[in-house]
């Protein structure tokens, strides 16, 4: 049924239940799992006068920073995959936000499946601040399971 799994995390305890629970079920399937990881843009300042709280900010070293907390969250996934002896390739998603990365991802991988953990806010705090797992479920045309 799911051969190819796309499994997203960003390294929160929240989003190691959603590997967890999508390696296992790779493992049952004999599934080829990609886990993903995507980091958002990195945006200048807005205008001179915003600009003046961090003179000389170098928005290069924040992206390389967000790319070595990628890298660390992928090198740890995929040492949990090998020892649940599942398949696993990894991919980090640079300067997009993680709802379009994701399924970015997954449609270039091929999945059948995509695996989410739900960050689990309700109400005013999911208005204001929007679901990225949400946003996932509602527009991906792959079958999403969300994980709590």
């Amino acid at each position: 049924m799911y051969t190819r799994i796309l499994i997203a995390t960003d390294g929160s305890e929240l989003a190691q239940k959603g590997l967890d629970h999508g390696l296992a079920l790779a493992k049952r399937l004999d599934a080829d799992v990609t886990i993903v990881t995507v980091t958002e843009p990195s945006l200048p300042p807005a205008s001179p006068t915003t600009a003046a709280w961090a003179p000389g900010f170098d928005l290069t070293e924040l992206d390389n920073a967000k790319t070595r907390s990628a890298q660390e969250i992928l090198e740890n996934a995929t040492k949990q995959a090998q020892a649940a002896g599942v398949r696993a390739s990894t991919v980090h998603v640079p300067n997009r936000y993680p709802a379009e990365g994701i399924m970015e991802a997954a449609k270039e991988r091929g999945s059948n499946l995509i695996v989410v953990a739900s960050h689990g806010r309700r109400g005013l705090g999911r208005l204001l601040l929007g679901s990225q797992t949400l946003e996932v479920l509602t527009h991906s045309s792959i079958p999403v399971l969300v994980i709590r």
